[in-house]
């Protein structure tokens, strides 16, 4: 928790009392259902809440913002955005049933009103957002597969243009060779810790 109140100083009473929660509530739910790696669970806040908030360094959503998280699995990037973004209104999904448990049953130990999650895949959505954000499910060319149509055009809901927030890691030239629109933000500009060291935010406008 020290390294959330270390990058968002500003967070209210609330926010600092829903983040707190998670951790407990993931190990609660990760011993049941496994949602996220157990050679995480130590390094619970560096490797899940904050490497998810590194989209906010990136791009303020707006009170009016639509943002659809792909692959969710226990809700990351979605949920510590929806935290951090109360205004705003997250839509998280995932192909695997038990991991939306999860991700409903954290949200309402929370009272988080501004998400809903469904199990469904991406492609099954017919609804368009302002924002996708995922964290690494797929390579770039699948992923961008399953954003199409999904996208709205027009006044942006955030402090960038609407389009794709996409957490990844390692060397992407490859990936995004076809991409030249993208921008890629490397996240230790955001945050110090050595975990970070090769992850990045990608940036591409609808």
């Amino acid at each position: 928790m020290e390294l959330i109140n270390k990058y968002f100083p500003k967070l209210s009473d609330l926010q600092r009392g829903q983040f707190s929660q998670l951790q407990a509530l993931y190990e609660e739910w990760n011993a049941q259902i496994n949602v996220i790696s157990r050679k995480d669970t130590e390094h619970f806040y560096e490797r899940h809440v904050l490497h998810s908030l590194a989209i906010a360094r990136v791009c303020e959503f707006y009170p009016t913002a639509q943002v659809l998280d792909i692959g969710t699995g226990g809700g990351f990037p979605g949920i510590p955005l929806a935290i951090l973004f109360p205004q705003a209104s997250f839509t998280l999904v995932d192909s695997i049933g038990k991991k939306i448990k999860v991700v409903n049953e954290v949200a309402l130990a929370l009272k988080l009103k501004n998400v809903r999650a469904e199990h469904l895949r991406a492609e099954q959505l017919n609804e368009s957002f302002d924002f996708i954000v995922s964290r690494a499910v797929t390579q770039m060319p699948r992923f961008m597969t399953w954003t199409r149509g999904k996208i709205r055009k027009g006044v942006s809901a955030g402090s960038k243009a609407n389009g794709i927030l996409y957490l990844k890691g390692g060397d992407l030239k490859e990936e995004l060779a076809n991409y030249s629109r993208a921008k890629v933000y490397d996240i230790p500009r955001f945050f110090e810790e050595e975990f970070f060291e090769t992850k990045k935010v990608v940036y591409l406008k609808a």
